[in-house]
């Protein structure tokens, strides 16, 4: 085993994922370690995939995926899949919720399915719906707030376990420009000792809260980088954003075009 894969937090070894006869997933490596790891890529390229895989609430279809040294999967049996999931945090792209619970309610419960020690529960319930800026809001029931405020719930019940991993899909959805700043600035914190992976169609939420960037493209590792590298794609940055985006976006777009073109001679 490389030193790499022995200090990584998720590894992943010709993940494979098929819906029907399609594969959304194919033949994919990757490793991630503690820190903050950005999820790229069109609509529909897998990204959503994996996060579930990884999540433990999909199978793979083929392939070996390791969350903290144990395997998980179709193999893997329901007492090690439970002592995965105490230690992970999960934002689904559609997040369900139950509207009459309030927030304080509904966070608890999540805590109580992740097992956690019940004396231990409020407090880490009050610290988690603090975090994302709801503290005013703890005893309000869910189906009163607003849309960017449910999705901050999301973040709330995703972090209440102080996990090891911690899996966001699109979690800014709904979240104005200032939330979103400080959506950063958490996550940021939180990777200084987890390991946190977003998946997002927003390159800019990349740029300025991810250490590296995966680009999947249908089902494959389109690019591999730090968000530096992946700026660099795109040019330099002259203070002023042209026509065509700013750089890492333009660098997001040179680095699918690179890899459909490479696709294409093969």
């Amino acid at each position: 085993m490389s030193s790499t894969t022995a200090m990584s937090t998720v590894t992943v070894r010709k993940l494979t994922v098929r819906h029907r006869r399609t594969a959304v997933l194919d033949a994919v490596d990757l490793d991630f370690a503690p820190g903050v790891h950005g999820l790229l890529g069109p609509n529909g390229a897998g990204k959503t995939s994996l996060i579930r895989v990884l999540a433990t609430v999909a199978a793979p279809s083929g392939g070996q995926v390791e969350l903290f040294g144990s395997e998980v999967g179709a193999k893997s049996g329901h007492r090690s899949r439970a002592a995965v999931r105490r230690r992970l945090g999960y934002l689904p792209q559609e997040f369900g919720y139950y509207p009459g619970f309030t927030v304080r309610e509904f966070v608890a419960y999540v805590a109580w399915l992740k097992e956690m020690d019940a004396a231990a529960v409020p407090a880490a319930v009050e610290l988690a719906v603090a975090r994302v800026g709801l503290a005013d809001r703890i005893d309000a029931r869910v189906k009163t707030l607003s849309g960017g405020m449910v999705r901050r719930v999301g973040i709330a019940q995703a972090i209440v376990n102080d996990p090891d991993l911690l899996l966001l899909d699109e979690p800014t959805a709904g979240l104005d420009p200032e939330q979103r700043v400080e959506f950063r600035a958490l996550i940021r914190e939180l990777g200084s000792t987890s390991t946190v992976i977003v998946s997002t169609h927003l390159v800019e939420d990349v740029a300025a809260a991810c250490t590296d960037v995966t680009l999947i493209e249908a089902g494959r590792i389109a690019y591999r980088g730090t968000t530096q590298e992946l700026t660099a794609l795109g040019g330099e940055d002259t203070g002023a954003d042209g026509p065509d985006g700013n750089p890492i976006e333009r660098g997001y777009t040179a680095a699918l075009r690179a890899h459909r073109a490479a696709v294409a001679r093969r």
